[in-house]
């Protein structure tokens, strides 16, 4: 199995701190303490985004570089939303330095959209599958803190969340923060995911050809 390697190379506040792209991108979102930090460290195998207790934490769009060995990109981890302590004009900067990422032309291949395993897609995640649908953005939807919720009821409460129409590019996976075959499983499936849009798009350049 190949180690994938990852370094932190950017961190913006502002838009104009938002770095050219380097290649495909790949960008984390979801609410405010779903764990996010801690999933990108288990998923690059180190402690490279700051983990914090007191949601809201991150207030700035991170850029990771992640060499896997075969089909390199870019980790983006965008400040999480939904938390309401947070004073208003903050929350607006947050939100227009997030419109200013994604209206900046970037190379993004798909969105991982983490949600809670214990909530399901509250009304914040609807709303933003609704804009990222209006953008045509595909998704991949990883549920986080699976431990939380005992084994006899997990694949009851999974089939509930997909029979109410929840869309993703592959199943959606469950986590559990640092179960080691749960990690190995999701970078397989992202794997996966940027081979198929490889193909794809040099499909495309041969039909222009």
């Amino acid at each position: 199995m190949t180690v994938w390697k990852s370094e932190l190379y950017c961190t913006a506040f502002t838009k104009q701190q938002i770095p050219e792209p380097r290649n495909s991108e790949i960008v984390f979102v979801g609410r405010s303490n779903v764990g996010k930090s801690t999933l990108i460290n288990s998923l690059l195998e180190r402690k490279i985004a700051k983990v914090s207790s007191k949601p809201g934490k991150t207030r700035s769009i991170n850029f990771y570089s992640v060499m896997t060995g075969d089909e390199d990109f870019t980790l983006v981890d965008i400040p999480g939303y939904g938390y309401a302590a947070r004073g208003m004009d903050e929350r607006r900067t947050w939100w227009r330095l997030i419109e200013d990422y994604f209206a900046s032309d970037r190379p993004i291949s798909f969105v991982i959209h983490l949600m809670d395993f214990r909530h399901g897609p509250l009304p914040n995640d609807n709303e933003l599958t609704a804009w990222l649908d209006q953008m045509d953005i595909p998704r991949l939807v990883v549920f986080t803190k699976g431990d939380k919720i005992s084994p006899g009821k997990r694949k009851g409460l999974y089939q509930q969340y997909m029979r109410a129409g929840l869309d993703s590019i592959l199943p959606p996976f469950i986590t559990s923060g640092t179960n080691d075959k749960e990690m190995s499983a999701l970078r397989e499936g992202i794997k996966d995911i940027l081979k198929e849009i490889a193909k794809l798009d040099r499909m495309e350049e041969k039909k222009k050809k």
